[in-house]
């Protein structure tokens, strides 16, 4: 069987799709004012459902971020930001994303259009707060912050309300600036769309537990794109649907992404987006297949059914996997490793993302010690490629292949 016949035909389906919501970021200026659709830069884990009422449309630096990783243009556009006095301890994503405002002629996009607001969640990380509040400085625009405690332990009434007091406020802020009314019954049918979307990516993400897998990581990698920029669309929904219906024939005919497939891992945390066909096909060459992992289920979590449409986004805004306990995040990769007969894990030693990988490294020893199962930690950053020792790193992974008997 070809390599051909081992590609997702979607793949041609998202290109277009994704295509069409960065051209229309991009040219947001000339279409945005005629429609009165305002321009926002969102952080991954804020409550678009709450701008899409109001008309807004969203742009997320963070996914523009990966692109320039994919594209080979984060390299420079980071460079562009530390020559302006930018640590480069700071995240890549925010350097990719502050360096295409000096440096566009670097950037996929080129010039963007500068944002109407901007719109940040902490429930990811700390540095969005800090980016955030730079690029409000820099472009004077407002910037919209929700809060999210920390959930050490269950997620609690009185977490799930402070949220929710917060989004209540925002609604109030997005009403004053864009002169509309908030629409509880379009909330509902915005978010019934998330979570339709939701239920379609959680259902083909888990096609991965049958063998071989019809999926490998850089298929999830590159498929999520939707789940996140075009959360509660029908776009979103539409697409999943295609994408599902193929896997589940992959699965009836026995195509595997990998073919050969002999060992199952599972991958945690963001993927090495300039590295990111290179460093998977050193494994798949060798007959292992990453069938699941813990980064693109962050968007699969679907929104209960509550009365004031606002508590719902607060109940799964602030309960997203990276603003959980140590504990929590043990479960879920002992739970993946038991739901897709995983063999092995490997960890991607992120040093651009601190919240995902200052933990790991306990994570990995009590996951070994419930499992049994073998687990390698690998150095590198989400798009920064100074950080990624290749050589280094693939020798490291085949002795980890070989341990594993491969």
């Amino acid at each position: 069987m070809s390599d051909k016949q081992h590609t997702l035909h979607s793949a041609r389906r998202l290109g277009r799709l994704m295509s069409r919501y960065y051209l229309s970021s991009r040219y947001h200026s000339l279409w945005g004012p005629l429609l009165r659709r305002p321009l926002a830069w969102v952080t991954s884990g804020a409550p678009v459902e709450i701008l899409r009422v109001f008309g807004i449309h969203p742009f997320y630096p963070e996914n523009y971020g990966a692109l320039c990783g994919a594209r080979r243009a984060s390299l420079a556009l980071c460079q562009a930001a530390e020559a302006r006095g930018y640590s480069q301890d700071l995240c890549s994503y925010a350097r990719c994303h502050l360096g295409s405002l000096f440096s566009p002629e670097h950037a996929p996009l080129k010039k963007l259009p500068p944002p109407d607001l901007l719109v940040a969640c902490n429930n990811i990380c700390g540095t969005v707060l800090k980016w955030y509040e730079e690029l409000a400085r820099r472009l004077r625009v407002p910037l919209l912050f929700i809060d999210t405690p920390f959930i050490a332990g269950e997620l609690e009434d009185r977490a799930v309300a402070y949220v929710q007091e917060q989004l209540r406020a925002m609604v109030e802020e997005l009403s004053r600036l864009t002169g509309r009314r908030w629409d509880a019954a379009r909330a509902r049918r915005i978010m019934g769309l998330s979570n339709e979307a939701v239920l379609l990516w959680r259902e083909i993400r888990y096609m991965g537990r049958h063998r071989p897998s019809p999926l490998n990581a850089p298929d999830l990698f590159i498929h999520m794109a939707p789940i996140v920029v075009l959360r509660g669309t029908p776009q979103a929904v539409h697409y999943y649907r295609l994408l599902l219906s193929e896997v589940r024939e992959r699965v009836k005919k026995g195509i595997a992404a990998v073919p050969g497939e002999r060992v199952r891992l599972l991958w945690d945390n963001i993927a090495i987006w300039y590295r990111l066909n290179r460093f998977f096909r050193f494994f798949a060459e060798r007959g292992a297949c990453f069938v699941t992992d813990t980064y693109t289920g962050g968007w699969d979590t679907e929104m209960a059914v509550r009365e004031d449409p606002l508590e719902s986004l607060a109940e799964a805004y602030a309960g997203i996997f990276l603003n959980r306990s140590l504990q929590f995040r043990v479960r879920q990769m002992v739970e993946l490793i038991r739901d897709f007969a995983v063999d092995g894990f490997v960890m991607h030693s992120n040093r651009s993302c601190k919240p995902y990988s200052l933990v790991q490294e306990e994570i990995r020893r009590q996951v070994v010690e419930q499992t049994g199962i073998p687990g390698l930690v690998v150095e590198a950053d989400q798009t920064d490629p100074r950080a990624f020792a290749e050589e280094t790193v693939l020798n490291r992974a085949q002795a980890f292949l070989e341990a594993l008997a491969l």
